[in-house]
């Protein structure tokens, strides 16, 4: 096959991965605290041919390597809901919460509710961890605060003062880039991977969510360019198929006396 075909081919696979990447960021644009990906590539030059009988200089043959994936960490807008339970994280930092399998996870997902136990969970049903482990409600508790640095005290009953129900577990990374994506819009630390206490800038806004931090505008039209560039390459090939299809049947052709 033809070096032409070879490179043609090796783009419209990257092109393809960033497709599907971009598709997906767009499937969650509404997914409170989805970080999007953003598709990593490289040239590839091939080795030049030992051989020494060229008549002319070898020349290297640039290829395009699919290098894989990378998240984007940067803060989504804030949004209010007016919902006492909902929060959002202003700053780097996470909370932390509980799969139903029992595994950690991190999350910047803070639409939160009370689930029929009197548990605090994410939309997706995590259990949010505190301080000092799960946070329950009683079900009589009303009047929900939750403060700047995650304290969360609520009205018991016909009660005049304040309850404490926990406080947020907020952690950080030194190298957020090294977490990996744990399903949903959570979050799992690879080993080796600890948690920070999240710094003392980073604050709780309560009555608000984080959006995805994906730009609907930019990725659309990466996503116009891409269809371009993949029919573009397309017709460069059949035109390459074309012409080589053409020369083999002159080639063929019984030559005529």
């Amino acid at each position: 096959m033809e070096n032409t075909l070879l490179v043609g081919l090796s783009r419209q696979m990257a092109l393809t991965h960033e497709l599907d990447v971009i598709a997906n960021n767009i499937a969650n644009i509404n997914t409170t605290g989805y970080k999007a990906d953003n598709a990593m590539f490289e040239e590839y030059l091939m080795p030049r041919a030992s051989d020494q009988t060229f008549i002319g200089q070898d020349r290297r043959i640039r290829y395009v390597e699919d290098r894989g994936t990378w998240i984007d960490m940067s803060q989504g807008a804030i949004q209010q809901t007016g919902n006492p339970l909902d929060v959002a994280i202003n700053g780097s930092g996470y909370l932390v919460v509980q799969t139903p399998n029992g595994q950690q996870r991190y999350t910047r997902n803070g639409a939160l509710s009370i689930n029929g136990a009197g548990q605090l969970v994410t939309s997706d049903g995590d259990q949010v961890i505190g301080n000092s482990g799960p946070i329950t409600f009683q079900s009589t508790d009303h009047d929900v605060t939750i403060s700047r640095t995650g304290i969360i005290t609520v009205r018991e009953g016909n009660s005049t003062a304040d309850s404490q129900r926990g406080s947020l577990q907020l952690a950080n990374f030194a190298q957020p880039w090294l977490l990996q994506k744990g399903g949903g819009s959570t979050f799992e630390a690879p080993a080796g991977v600890t948690p920070d206490p999240a710094p003392a800038s980073t604050y709780v806004v309560q009555g608000a969510i984080e959006k995805s931090n994906v730009n609907g505008v930019s990725a659309m039209a990466r996503l116009i360019e891409i269809t371009r560039s993949y029919t573009d390459i397309a017709n460069v090939l059949q035109q390459q198929s074309d012409e080589r299809r053409s020369a083999l049947s002159q080639l063929s052709q019984t030559p005529s006396s």
